[in-house]
């Protein structure tokens, strides 16, 4: 349809407020293609990473896509702002390395059905929060020290799985990991196409991470680390994981309530910091105060549970989305334009299964060369956010520091968060601070410090 088309009839533009926000049809087209462009490498991440915990790759590639569908396309049209949704990145690793990982390996021995369990009453809990009005209150609740270290804690483990996924760091007996080699293999493409992706966001090209996983996937078809698979072809089947969330299994599951409570601050986090973000950027704030952030909200709650049904981990808002702002994205149509691409496509799965699905570098050694330098940058990207801590002061920098260097090197983003925790309550309790801390922080750090004492 043309653009003249919705100016005779009004509907569209009327409902999306076009007039007000200054802004028309083709230029949210444009950044909504936009906006998917730069997020989509989430379709062939997500399932490689859920698979990681016996999860069907194609099932969590359909569940990926329709989630994400479902919760732009609401966001769009529930909350009329310029924000796209999918799940994240940050609560899929902990999903299938802490929740499903063994416990050799530090995880908690989850089945992946009562993962999904967790994330459904993560969903809930939010939406309650939500629907009730005290989500900033909760939000407020917890230290700026703590919400900083731990999206920069998770921006190091999401980058260490990369470095290890791509062969550039190896198991080691002395000291667990060390440089592998970058002279050839796997190694060598991964960091290539990251210096690629690094250039390409210096000089502000939209879609870098998509370019360059496509430039790796050309590069791992012709070394032989990718076999090719086709393009399109019918969706494939969500059978596999679409209502096999276990909510009965999940909160028999041990260590549920750090489970829950983890997922439901990281969705907190990611989306009252992305819609206040991206609407500050798009001029939408008035007076401080957001139109329709409370829809907002609800929406991201809403699309958390929707995943869960579907098959996948937490559903959230994208930063990414500030991008098809950059592009003059104004109103919830982006959004919507964003959703109907996601469903578009469901028509890529034997791209998405030669881009994610692991290279044999050696018997028993899977490398996932192609994504890999995709988590590299994805984890500088959020790194920095290290930079907002008050580090000239011990009582914050301590804790920060040990929540950020447990995520990686406990590969668990709830061991960051517990030991985070009780070092904060003790140094702030030592010094006097800790009426000045929420009682609920001190309650959170004792019952982590229990569950050392008790139940480790």
């Amino acid at each position: 349809m043309s653009e003249g088309f919705f100016k005779s009839s009004g509907a569209v533009a009327r409902f999306f407020e076009m007039e007000e926000r200054q802004t028309s049809f083709s230029t949210e087209l444009i950044a909504g293609l936009t906006t998917f462009v730069t997020m989509s490498y989430v379709i062939f991440v997500q399932p490689a990473v859920l698979a990681a915990a016996g999860m069907d790759f194609g099932a969590v590639m359909a569940a990926t896509c329709i989630s994400a569908a479902f919760g732009s396309i609401l966001m769009g049209l529930y909350s009329n702002l310029p924000i796209a949704q999918a799940p994240g990145m940050g609560q899929n690793f902990f999903f299938a390395f802490t929740l499903c990982g063994s416990a050799a390996m530090g995880g908690y021995g989850m089945t992946w059905e009562q993962a999904l369990g967790a994330v459904f009453l993560s969903g809930v809990i939010f939406l309650a929060i939500s629907l009730a009005g005290i989500r900033g209150y909760f939000f407020r609740l917890m230290p700026d020290t703590m919400k900083f270290a731990i999206g920069a804690g998770i921006g190091l483990l999401i980058a260490l799985i990369g470095l290890e996924w791509g062969g550039v760091v190896v198991a080691s007996p002395g000291t667990l990991v060390k440089l592998g080699s970058l002279s050839h293999g796997p190694a060598l493409m991964v960091m290539a196409v990251v210096a690629l992706m690094g250039a390409l966001t210096v000089l502000r090209v939209r879609g870098a991470i998509l370019i360059g996983i496509a430039f790796s996937t050309v590069w791992a078809l012709i070394a032989g680390y990718a076999g090719w698979h086709g393009v399109i072809s019918s969706p494939p089947s969500l059978t596999p994981t679409f209502l096999k969330l276990d909510v009965a299994g999940a909160l028999n599951a041990p260590f549920i309530i750090i489970a829950v409570f983890t997922f439901v601050f990281l969705d907190m986090f990611d989306g009252i910091g992305t819609i206040t973000a991206v609407s500050h950027e798009a001029g939408l704030l008035k007076g401080g105060y957001i139109p329709k952030a409370h829809q907002g909200l609800i929406s991201d709650a809403s699309a958390g549970i929707a995943g869960s049904f579907l098959g996948t981990s937490t559903v959230t808002s994208y930063i990414e989305s500030s991008t098809g702002v950059a592009a003059g994205g104004r109103t919830g149509l982006s959004a919507v334009v964003v959703g109907l691409l996601f469903l578009l496509a469901l028509f890529i799965h034997p791209l998405a299964q030669m881009v994610g699905g692991g290279y044999e570098a050696a018997k028993g050694q899977m490398l996932y060369p192609v994504i890999a330098p995709a988590l590299i940058l994805v984890g500088s990207f959020m790194a920095p956010l290290g930079a907002n801590i008050e580090w000239h002061k011990p009582e914050e920098g301590i804790p920060a520091f040990l929540t950020m260097a447990m995520m990686p090197f406990a590969f668990s983003i709830a061991e960051g968060l517990s030991i985070g925790f009780i070092t904060y309550s003790l140094l702030h309790t030592g010094i006097g601070g800790a009426p000045k801390t929420h009682p609920a922080i001190h309650f959170l750090a004792v019952c982590f410090a229990l569950r050392y004492l008790f139940l480790s």
